[in-house]
Parts: structure tokens; sequence; C-alpha cells
């Protein structure tokens, strides 16, 4: 049997490389409640942005209705504020209040 050397420095930078790798965080994206936005356009953004189905998109309007605050997903920072950006841009274009936040989620 042929024995290879160990290089130090291969395995010093393997150790070093797995000590800085860190998942990348997580963040959710959450719609408000207010009293002015039809529940049918809440709807539409669960179902186009969100890509729910009616049955979970009605559930979760329902729950920011009832508890003020909903979580639509949890994602990676550009998808998140990508998500919030489209909700934030279709309320503003049809003359709507919904707010929506990104939020670090705590996982």
């Amino acid at each position: 049997m042929v024995s290879h050397p160990v290089n130090e420095t291969s395995v010093e930078s393997k150790t070093l490389l797995a000590q800085q790798l860190v998942p990348p965080k997580q963040y959710a994206v959450y719609l408000l409640n207010d009293d002015f936005t039809p529940m049918d356009f809440v709807m539409y953004v669960l179902q186009n942005i969100f890509f729910m189905d009616e049955s979970q998109a009605f559930a979760l309007m329902m729950m920011v209705h009832e508890q003020g605050k909903g979580l639509c997903g949890i994602y990676s920072w550009d998808i998140a504020t990508t998500k919030q950006s489209q909700v934030m841009d279709l309320a503003f274009d049809n003359e709507h209040p919904l707010q929506c936040t990104v939020e670090e989620a705590v996982v």
C-alpha cells in the first residue's frame, strides 16, 4: 500500500473554509392588516405573488384580518425584497394602502 503525504496547507485551508461557510440568512415576508384594502385584492396578491392556492390564500387573508399580520413566506434577502416590492407596487398601482414587511426570520 502506498501512503500519500498529507498536505497540511490543504487541510488547514479546508478547515478554515468550512468555518467561514455560513448558511445565508432567511427573511420572512408579512402582510399587514388595514381597514381599506379589499379582501379580493389581498386574495389576488397571495395567489399571484406568493403562488398560494385559493384555500391557502383565504386562510392567510383571514389571519391577517384577525391578527393584524400574516406570514406569506420565508425567502433569501433578494427574493423577499422582490416580493415585497411587487406587493407594494401592485397596491400603489391599484390605490390600496396594503403594507408588506420583510423581517429577518428566526429559524
